[in-house]
């Protein structure tokens, strides 16, 4: 996804919402800024986290910014694979079919 582009409900609550979202944004950056890890890294566990709240939006979004950050296919599938014991394999599959929607068979 091009820098910009958003997912419709996304671009509605920029348009109407915008500082609330730049807050939002300029805090996920400034968290990412913080520490050593580096930004893939940082997206990979943004994403595993997402896949355990069940945040389908998000997971979407964070496969997208790894992505952009470097990740492989395959590291992003994996991530989500390794939460299976967690967070249990129902709600790492539905992880994985929502990571699936962006990667497609890209996996290895």
């Amino acid at each position: 996804m091009a820098k910009g582009t958003y997912p419709k409900w996304y671009s509605f609550i920029k348009k109407n919402h915008g500082k609330f979202i730049n807050a939002l944004e300029q805090l996920g950056e400034t968290v990412r800024q913080e520490g050593p890890l580096d930004a893939k890294t940082s997206h990979l566990i943004q994403l595993a986290a997402a896949a355990a709240i069940r945040s389908e939006g998000s997971v979407h979004s964070h496969v997208r910014r790894a992505l952009q950050a470097g990740a492989q296919p395959a590291e992003i599938y994996h991530t989500i694979i390794l939460l299976a014991s967690t967070i249990g394999f129902p709600n790492a599959s539905a992880a994985l079919s929502w990571v699936y929607d962006t990667l497609g068979e890209k996996a290895v």
